[in-house]
């Protein structure tokens, strides 16, 4: 699969217009084959080469080895982090003692929520630091529904126990009688002073708000007894909950966005298979119609673009009459809840004035380019033959899916493993974040009775995190790097290894002179056979190599974030100079080592001096690639948009129940655009995958094109292996050896 870059198309633009406007003026074009001498010189006519060499020896030998030692290493990384790691730490919330709450198995297994002892202490700034709330955490099977104090129950349980058996089940020891002081119950972390109605909520106990009149209340009350002798209101109790809502915002999101996926999951898989067929329909016709699926694909786009802009049109225009439509993005600020962007004009605006200059741009793109369209229909005519001699070639983009997941299961497993090993580890809390052994780690058995709690009054040892002193825990965060970065090396080998698999099918194809009759039995199983026995070692160098870059990118990603406060405007300058140019890299490292692997597959060398001679090969014929190359790679994208277009519209119309008539969708979502924008992506890497294969068919066709016209003159002793009809058309763009210019 291929990855094009946005600014080789725009390079390739420019050279269009510059070679065309030097033919225009009646320029000669330069001699390509002298000019292009410093780029190494012309391929020799070879009266016995007939296409990708048969005979080849194992390349970057050392580079394989070093390759299979990570993998190895990679799967000990993975044995270790399976044996010290447990995942039910991320799906349980655990107490103050580092118990799961739910567990099978366990005495929470019916206690599957979480009770706080006293809320109001959650506004201390240990709770953004620590994203622990400083006050004692146990496991319940239900919430608080009533208003009690621990003093109202010992007054109380004097003539009804019942209210104590109620009150004792949030406390973390049983007691028969509630004897104790209220000091003494507190000192040790007991039972909690007070109890309000609440609510579950991702698994923890929250207040159970309301509006009364405009005033907010809890349990129908705005002030209440916090159970020291205090009165506290609702707003209090309100500020104390958004505390820990700040730590768990991130969740609430990620629970919404699943009941979503659990509600549209196969609203979403029929999508993605209609794009499937769609895109498999639209590759069988352009071997027939290129042609007409040229301009269906165009006017589809600016059609489905022009519904758009009307579509934005109308919500701008709705909302414009709408009572609140002067609310707007500094109004309602930084919101977790995207939609609510959609119910502002300016959005729908945006969007409108956006999808206006990208209509604007594929027109005046159409109307500059329209003198090469002809071209590019010729070249997707014989990338048809190329795919239809060789339809294996449409299978291999579901083997490249399989080897990702594969990869990118790993890669999250190993990931969660990891961040989930050791044993609990505690550490001290102050309530007010004043205590100067704050953060250190500490043993929840006999705290009480230790210095740190005698010289720190209020502070509690609860749980933090999981961890431990070993040599494997002291290394955690190297493995995770570690984790990444060969995740990033395998995902490039995969992507390599099936650019190089089917540039030698493709070239296997193009290098016999008398077709199909020429064409060896399974191109395909063989090119691949080829890169796997004799190459493996120059694509795991060649993804190596992206593999750092794209570390780096992360790594100045990562820093960004961590260091954004602190940012002087230099730094800033600098950031997005680097940003800039590790962008740049990675796209110049992506073209060479695609157009790299595609003379690997014809000439069976290493990664180096393939790259060295696609880079020459590129150099000598730099107009004939931008021109060419480019213009189909533009029609190829108004496939994909096209396809996930028009998936995206049938999602959208769907989602957002303006199809009852025909299906009913949905009933309730609390975000559309989460199935909407997975049908759309999904749709779009879908197409991405079959029109890559045609990609990568005229961009391998291409090459060696450039090495036919530099080997031969179409003389009989040295006939072009290009097509007579393709030739013509290309042959009429001056594309012609040197041999045959007067």
């Amino acid at each position: 699969m291929t990855d094009k870059g946005d600014g080789k198309s725009w390079y390739g633009i420019w050279c269009l217009s510059v070679w065309e406007a030097s033919s225009a003026a009646g320029e000669q074009r330069p001699d390509t084959h002298s000019e292009g001498e410093k780029y190494g010189a012309p391929r020799a006519y070879d009266p016995h080469f007939r296409g990708p060499v048969v005979n080849r020896s194992c390349t970057d030998v050392l580079c394989c080895v070093i390759f299979i030692l990570f993998i190895m290493a990679y799967i000990l990384l993975g044995l270790a982090a399976w044996v010290n790691g447990d995942p039910r730490r991320v799906a349980y919330p655990t107490d103050s003692q580092g118990y799961f709450c739910g567990q099978k198995g366990t005495p929470n297994e019916n206690k599957s929520i979480l009770f706080y002892f006293n809320l109001l202490t959650c506004t201390s700034p240990s709770v953004v630091v620590n994203l622990q709330c400083p006050t004692t955490q146990i496991c319940v099977s239900k919430c608080p529904e009533r208003f009690l104090t621990y003093m109202e129950i010992q007054f109380k349980y004097k003539n009804d126990s019942k209210y104590w058996t109620y009150y004792s089940q949030f406390c973390r020891t049983t007691f028969l009688k509630p004897v104790e002081t209220l000091s003494q119950v507190l000192l040790d972390n007991d039972c909690p002073s007070a109890i309000y109605p609440s609510k579950p909520f991702l698994q923890r106990c929250f207040p159970d708000f309301s509006t009364k009149n405009g005033t907010l209340t809890v349990g129908n009350k705005t002030v209440f007894d916090d159970g020291s002798g205090k009165t506290r209101n609702a707003a209090e109790l309100r500020r104390a909950a958004n505390g820990i809502n700040k730590a768990l915002d991130a969740r609430a999101i990620g629970v919404k966005v699943f009941e979503d996926y659990a509600t549209t999951w196969y609203w979403i898989l029929i999508g993605l298979t209609i794009a499937m067929l769609l895109s498999w329909m639209f590759v069988m016709l352009l071997r027939f119609t290129a042609g007409l699926l040229f301009w269906i694909f165009t006017f589809g786009v600016i059609g489905i673009i022009a519904y758009g802009i009307w579509r934005c049109y109308l919500e701008y225009s709705r909302l414009q009459e709408h009572p609140g439509s002067q609310l707007n993005v500094y109004t309602i600020g930084i919101q977790t809840d995207i939609s609510m962007y959609f119910r502002l004009k300016q959005t729908w605006f945006a969007l409108m004035v956006i999808l206006c200059l990208l209509e604007l741009f594929i027109i005046l793109m159409l109307i500059f380019l329209r003198d090469r369209i002809r071209i590019s229909i010729a070249l997707l005519k014989e990338g048809s033959k190329a795919i239809g001699y060789i339809p294996s070639t449409l299978i291999y983009p579901a083997l490249t899916f399989f080897f990702l997941s594969v990869c990118i299961s790993y890669w999250a497993v190993v990931a969660l493993y990891l961040a989930t090993s050791g044993a609990p580890i505690y550490k001290v809390i102050a309530p007010q974040g004043r205590c100067e052994h704050e953060n250190k780690t500490c043993d929840p058995v006999g705290f009480n009775s230790t210095e740190i709690a005698k010289a720190c009054p209020g502070a509690q040892c609860h749980f933090a995190f999981y961890g431990g002193k070993s040599l494997y825990h002291q290394y955690i965060t190297t493995f995770q790097l570690l984790n990444l970065f060969v995740f990033l090396w395998l995902i490039n080998f995969v992507i390599a290894l099936g650019q190089c698999a089917l540039a030698g099918a493709f070239a296997s194809y193009y290098w016999a002179l008398k077709k199909p009759d020429d064409i060896p039995p399974y191109p395909l199983f063989t090119a691949f056979g080829r890169a796997i026995r004799y190459h493996t070692g120059s694509l795991a160098f060649g993804s190596l190599i992206l593999a750092i870059i794209q570390m780096f990118r992360l790594i100045l990603e990562y820093m960004d974030k961590r260091l954004q406060k602190a940012q002087s405007n230099i730094s800033k300058f600098l950031k997005c100079c680097l940003r800039c140019c590790f962008w740049c890299l990675e796209k110049a490292v992506k073209f060479l080592n695609r157009n790299a692997y595609v003379m690997m597959a014809i000439y069976g060398k290493n990664f180096c001096k393939s790259a060295r001679d696609a880079f020459n090969l590129l150099m000598r014929n730099i107009l004939k690639i931008a021109v060419m190359d480019r213009v189909t790679d533009f029609v190829l994208i108004l496939g994909k948009i096209l396809v996930a277009g028009c998936i995206g519209v049938l999602a959208f119309l769907l989602f957002t129940k303006r199809l009852p008539v025909i299906i009913e969708g949905p009933t309730s979502l609390n975000y559309y655009w989460v199935p909407l924008l997975t049908v759309i992506v999904g749709s779009y890497i879908i197409a991405h995958g079959f029109f890559s294969v045609y990609a990568m068919c005229i961009e391998t066709i291409f090459i060696c094109f450039c090495e036919d016209l530099e080997r031969n003159d179409g003389s009989t002793e040295k006939p072009y292996f290009i097509t007579p009809t393709l030739h013509g058309i290309l042959n009429k763009k001056q594309l012609v050896p040197q041999k045959q210019k007067k």
